[in-house]
């Protein structure tokens, strides 16, 4: 985690933004600082603010009230100084299609006040570190998206930025340059690079990110680390259970009846899952999406029989999912100690169980938390 003792890289002070027009603001008080060799993640929901914010912060929007700050320079009063400062990668292609990606990186450098021979010292650099070196000298229109976002971090970096913006820095990306470019920016962390970004892929960029803020209507919701973050949801782990309930009973009944297990800590109806027993994170053969480890403990815990039961009531399951519904149990301790005895419950209220899925909290979770489950 980067040191906090020395000044910060980007500081936001009682950030508005109304656009006009409106009769709410987009951005509404936003506060926080991002120091130097840190990775800042600005999660939200879509229209929360963040690109507002970050439009702001890269001098393309004028803020209506507060103060904004890139490596100490008032993003309002100088911004020619501030965007020397900055680089942004935005979500969509913007390359040069006239030029060559060699050309993209070395005209890049020379707008920024490099020579040429030190922009292409500097684009050679670049294109061996994303792996473009080979096809440095082919059309934009033959790189794959991949290949085209890794040439747009790249042409970011030309100049040696003090903070590189990001949009979505892995959507759509294929496994192999997914772990390409996360690698890349724990590199340029470690460099002393400040890094903001934004993504919906919270969970992959969790394992990166030094500090989460999470913005909703233009105010920040919460600002912390991943794990701390973590560790305020309700319970240790989490037990998703699809059942159908008897006819004489009904979700909320069930959802009572886990509630007051010990050990359970919170319970949520999700509604129903996407089809029969699926598809979806809760579909499949009943138990068999537990982890091998919660098997082998359940069968330790004498809980094989929980399985055994699911098997059974999954062969004689309506085929058409008509009154499922999704119960998640937040869960404190080991999910697998509770699960012979919340199907005993539903079991006993002659409901059945679908499906059964163990996981553990995740950052997704805290945003949906603090944000709420209808989409916007």
């Amino acid at each position: 985690m980067p040191s906090r003792d020395g000044p910060a890289v980007i500081e936001v002070h009682d950030l508005v933004k109304r656009y006009p027009g409106s009769d709410t603001n987009a951005v509404d008080g936003l506060s926080f600082r991002v120091e130097p060799g840190e990775v800042f993640g600005l999660f939200g929901p879509n229209g929360a603010g963040k690109s507002t914010t970050i439009g702001v912060l890269t001098t393309r929007l004028r803020a209506t009230a507060g103060r904004a700050y890139v490596g100490g320079v008032d993003v309002d009063r100088d911004p020619a100084t501030a965007r020397a400062q900055l680089a942004v990668v935005p979500q969509h292609n913007n390359l040069d299609r006239a030029l060559t990606p060699r050309q993209n990186l070395v005209h890049h450098g020379t707008y920024h006040g490099l020579s040429r021979r030190a922009a292409a010292e500097r684009a050679d650099e670049l294109l061996a570190g994303f792996g473009l070196t080979d096809r440095a000298d082919r059309r934009i229109e033959a790189y794959s998206g991949g290949l085209a976002q890794r040439l747009m971090i790249a042409r970011a970096l030309v100049h040696e930025p003090m903070v590189l913006f990001l949009d979505e820095p892995t959507n759509a990306l294929d496994p192999q340059t997914r772990l390409l470019i996360w690698g890349q920016l724990r590199r340029l962390r470690e460099r002393g690079v400040a890094i903001l970004l934004t993504t919906h892929a919270m969970n992959e960029a969790a394992r990166v990110v030094d500090r989460v803020g999470i913005v909703d209507q233009g105010r920040l919701l919460t600002l912390d680390t991943p794990q701390n973050l973590l560790r305020s949801l309700a319970g240790d782990a989490i037990l998703d259970l699809t059942v159908t309930p008897a006819a004489a009973d009904g979700p909320a009944q069930l959802e009572a009846a886990l509630g007051r297990l010990d050990g359970v800590r919170k319970v949520e109806r999700l509604g129903p899952p996407a089809g029969p027993g699926g598809p979806g994170p809760l579909g499949g053969r009943p138990g068999a999406n537990l982890p091998p480890a919660v098997r082998a403990r359940l069968a330790a815990a004498g809980g094989a029989g929980a399985l055994a039961t699911l098997a059974r009531q999954r062969a004689t399951d309506p085929a058409d999912g008509s009154g499922r519904t999704r119960l998640r149990l937040h869960v404190a301790g080991d999910p697998s100690a509770l699960l012979g005895t919340a199907v005993t419950v539903v079991t006993g209220r002659s409901a059945t169980v679908d499906a059964v899925q163990v996981s553990e909290p995740s950052l997704e979770d805290v945003f949906v938390e603090l944000t709420g489950r209808e989409p916007r």
